[in-house]
């Protein structure tokens, strides 16, 4: 059955709107060009949504020949403005940006383990609400937070676990009573590296991937056929638990330790260097192991060397074992480590994981690092968004 006319201008109007959203501003003709639209039909279609407020004249080609035809149209940005969090065990990094992802404000605040849960909760929501009206962005549209720990994926609520601090958990709720009109969601850190990393980073070009996660501790993400998968209990990726050997122990169904954790997460990292003679360096931002991998990878020395080696290997043993039950083809070696270490650890990890694992694989480096989290919660934020003002096709 034919679309009705009410049905098929929905339905192009949308595609237009997607089309301003990915690319920028287009003229009517670039327009008609990409949707196939006849240009009557162009025509109406953006003094439709211009009468709606979702479309403005963003200005011209600069095309000697003026006029309505080289008329740019895009997205009127201010329509709707969000907030992108990245949520750690140390603190909080919030990110305002209008709808077309132009980021106005970005703003952090440390939290100490020492800091109760009331407090902690108040000093991050005080900070969103700071961000946002120093940004001019207030009242906020979508808010997307990337954590660590599990999301059920019924509810979509971070789940409880006693690795994390309870602030964790109580920030949702917090931030969705204080801006009661905002659309707050949460979803797990790694995931929205992947995503990120997918859109915008080492992934682009792949639609099947896995994303290893190297910083503070460890995580992985997987992308299978264009689709993020999260397992039926949303914990797919909780590499840091996976038994393997060379740690002396075995991890059990609470505490990670002994598990691929203890090989390649950031303190496990810093004992390694300094077996190799790597210096003590101060942490600052950045986690201890990241730290020691870019001084490793900007020191051609013997322990630099036997450093990195050591520490491809203890990599590639997770990394074996992902390639051996998923077959993705592409690891990117995310977080800060990750993307500290860039081609020098990658082909080190490479190079190893060929000796290990039958199956061809293609290791790559981050190109987002640490800020992948903050891009995948922003990104997010964007399609919620869109699923309200535009409707989805």
């Amino acid at each position: 059955m034919p679309a009705s006319p009410s049905t098929a201008r929905a339905i192009n109007d949308r595609l237009a709107l997607r089309l301003l959203q990915d690319q920028g501003p287009l003229t009517a003709g670039q327009l008609k060009q990409f949707t196939g639209l006849s240009r009557p039909t162009v025509a109406d279609l953006v003094e439709r949504l211009t009468a709606s407020g979702l479309v403005e004249i963003a200005g011209e080609t600069g095309e000697q020949r003026r006029g309505p035809n080289a008329r740019l149209y895009g997205l009127v940005a201010d329509r709707a403005h969000l907030a992108a969090l990245d949520v750690r065990t140390e603190g909080v990094t919030v990110l305002v940006s209008d709808l077309v992802g132009r980021v106005l404000a970005e703003a952090s605040v440390p939290i100490g383990d020492e800091t109760g849960t009331g407090p902690a909760v108040e000093q991050a929501v005080t900070l969103v609400e700071r961000t946002a009206k120093e940004a001019g962005a207030d009242p906020l549209h979508t808010v997307g937070i990337g954590a660590p720990g599990l999301i059920d994926p019924v509810s979509g609520e971070l789940r409880n676990s006693s690795g994390l601090p309870e602030w964790h958990r109580r920030l949702v709720a917090a931030l969705q009573e204080r801006l009661p009109h905002a659309r707050v969601s949460v979803e797990n850190e790694t995931n929205l590296a992947a995503l990120a990393e997918q859109r915008e980073g080492a992934a682009r070009d792949r639609d099947t991937f896995v994303l290893l996660w190297l910083g503070h501790g460890t995580g992985a993400a997987v992308v299978l056929d264009g689709a993020l998968r999260r397992g039926a209990s949303g914990g797919t990726g909780e590499i840091g638990f996976l038994p393997v050997p060379g740690t002396g122990a075995i991890p059990s169904a609470t505490d990670c330790e002994g598990g691929f954790h203890s090989l390649a997460g950031s303190a496990a990292i810093t004992a390694l260097a300094a077996e190799h003679g790597v210096p003590a360096l101060a942490e600052g931002e950045e986690p201890a192991g990241a730290a020691a991998v870019r001084w490793a990878t900007r020191t051609r020395s013997a322990a630099a060397e036997s450093f990195l080696d050591a520490l491809a290997e203890r990599i590639a043993i997770g990394v074996a074992s992902v390639v051996a039950v998923l077959d993705p083809g592409c690891v990117v070696l995310g977080g800060e480590v990750g993307r500290t270490g860039g081609e020098e650890l990658a082909d080190r990890v490479a190079a190893r994981l060929r000796r290990m694992a039958p199956l061809p694989t293609e290791v790559r480096p981050s190109a987002l690092g640490g800020g992948a989290v903050l891009r995948g919660a922003l990104l997010t934020a964007r399609e919620s968004a869109q699923e309200e003002l535009f409707g989805t096709p």
